[in-house]
């Protein structure tokens, strides 16, 4: 039995002038090879179906999200106890007992926190309640130089625990112990319940006023301490989504011998499956949530998963400065969230221009560096041979499994990008995906493989008696999704 076609290693005749169909009402999975076809044109269904494809017995399928705790030992405070018998805490010197109230910005359940950009989770929501505090422990808690919200830390305190108490009908606790250090800068840096900012501020502005775990402090001959017990999982769903293609064309038409393509059949089949394709990789780009609010499900779209919860950014070619840059890759690409060796950066046209650019600029305008001679003045210069360059350099381009990638160095980690055409003329110039935590999941279970399948003669003049032949393509997969902290989106 000949191949389904004959296109390059897949079959199909590069001059498309020859195509084997098989023998007709004859199923083949062709979940392997249809990625294989304009490769150029839909880099992102390509990569997710190559590095993360897990197949799915259940069209609803579910996976788990697991994040780390210990680094998210932080809180904010909210003034001093909450029965009024203490002020809130500015002034507070070393060695005073002293009492203050803690919020958080998380969900305890799952640690699921807003990332950069986002303001989902505001401090204080339900589920929010900072439980790991335990008596023992040391907390830096910041100070500025004004009274209520300072936006900078400028000191801290350091607190010992000696008590934890739940504040009643809220997610607040309230801790008492004692000052061990005295800053320099006596207001607490606090999110106060008259702050206007309450509950509306990004997580970066918030950054700078949290009360962090530093650790534990016991005395001598003392006990064991207490525990504490997070959840650190937290369970999500996806969908599949069937998309489908035919190929369809009369006898008459696929019996005339043309110029240049003599098949007109053969041609068609090559154009239907990069049309299959296309479909897939747009889908999986630019759907809503995953839903079954009709017959037809829908799985998740990358684009709408990430701006609704990931990590968000502006991108102005025209404005935005290789410093901007920096700073957003170092948001992102935060070593306690994120690997920036499992992440693909999928850019605009116009983006993928900008970063070759930007690789430019770092090295050929960060100059060496003169050192002094006989008292002279140090002084910069041009080149590429710099003493003091920054880490930032394009190193070059490969591929991936049929992908042009240019890796970029960045002194975060190499940037992995890859143009996707997909996005020119969208508000996304920039695109970042982690592999790790993003999955193709075709349906595959019962001896039935619902990958992309190709369905021979599903019309004939034989089995119809309509003098025409339809062939089908169909695919039933899904887009899985998660750790929004991992993946972020550069709008223009």
């Amino acid at each position: 039995m000949s191949d389904l076609f004959k296109l390059g290693n897949l079959g199909v005749a590069d001059d498309n002038s020859s195509l084997s169909t098989g023998d007709l009402r004859r199923k083949y999975n062709f979940g392997s090879r249809v990625s294989e076809l304009a490769i150029a044109q839909d880099p992102f269904f390509r990569l997710v179906s190559k590095l993360s494809k897990k197949p799915t017995d259940d069209p609803q399928f579910k996976f788990t999200e697991r994040r780390p705790s210990f680094h998210k030992r932080y809180a904010y405070s909210y003034g001093g106890s909450s029965d009024g018998s203490a002020p809130a805490q500015n002034g507070a010197m070393t060695g005073d007992t002293t009492k203050v109230t803690m919020a958080g910005d998380y969900k305890s359940a799952g640690n699921e926190g807003s990332v950069y950009g986002q303001t989902a989770i505001t401090i204080g929501a339900a589920g929010t309640k900072p439980a790991f505090f335990m008596p023992g422990q040391l907390v830096k808690i910041p100070t500025g130089a004004s009274a209520i919200g300072a936006a900078q830390a400028t000191d801290y305190y350091v607190f010992r625990v000696d008590a934890v108490k739940d504040v009643p009908n809220t997610e607040f606790v309230e801790l008492t112990g004692k000052v061990i250090r005295t800053p320099s800068t006596l207001h607490i840096t606090y999110k106060h319940s008259v702050d206007s900012g309450k509950g509306n501020q990004s997580q970066e502005s918030l950054a700078s006023k949290r009360s962090y775990v530093i650790g534990t402090a016991h005395e001598q001959g003392s006990g064991y301490p207490e525990t504490w017990k997070d959840q650190p999982f937290k369970t999500g769903f996806g969908n599949t989504q069937i998309w489908k293609t035919a190929c369809a064309m009369d006898n008459t038409a696929r019996a005339t011998v043309l110029k240049y393509d003599s098949s007109e059949w053969a041609r068609v089949w090559k154009e239907k499956l990069i049309e299959h394709k296309f479909d897939i990789e747009q889908s999986l780009l630019f759907n809503g949530t995953a839903s079954t609010a009709d017959d037809a499900w829908y799985t998740d779209g990358v684009i709408n998963y990430i701006t609704g919860f990931g990590n968000l950014f502006s991108l102005d070619t025209t404005t935005k400065a290789q410093d901007d840059f920096l700073d957003d890759m170092s948001a992102f690409l935060d070593p306690r969230y994120n690997n920036a060796n499992a992440t693909v950066f999928f850019c605009s046209t116009a983006v993928y221009n900008w970063l070759h650019k930007l690789s430019g600029y770092f090295a050929n305008n960060l100059g060496q560096v003169q050192p002094y001679v006989d008292g002279a003045a140090q002084t910069t210069s041009g080149g590429g041979n710099s003493l003091a360059r920054a880490d930032m350099s394009m190193v070059g381009k490969k591929k991936a499994f049929g992908v042009d990638i240019t890796t970029i160095s960045t002194p975060y980690g190499d940037m992995n990008v890859a143009r996707n055409i997909h996005l020119d003329g969208t508000n996304v110039g920039l695109l970042g995906v982690n592999m790790r935590y993003c999955s193709y999941r075709p349906l595959v279970g019962n001896g039935q493989n619902r990958d992309t399948s190709i369905y021979v003669g599903v019309q004939t003049l034989e089995n119809s008696g309509v003098d025409r032949r339809v062939d089908l393509i169909q695919t039933e997969a899904g887009l899985e999704i998660h750790m929004p902290e991992a993946h972020a989106v550069w709008t223009v």
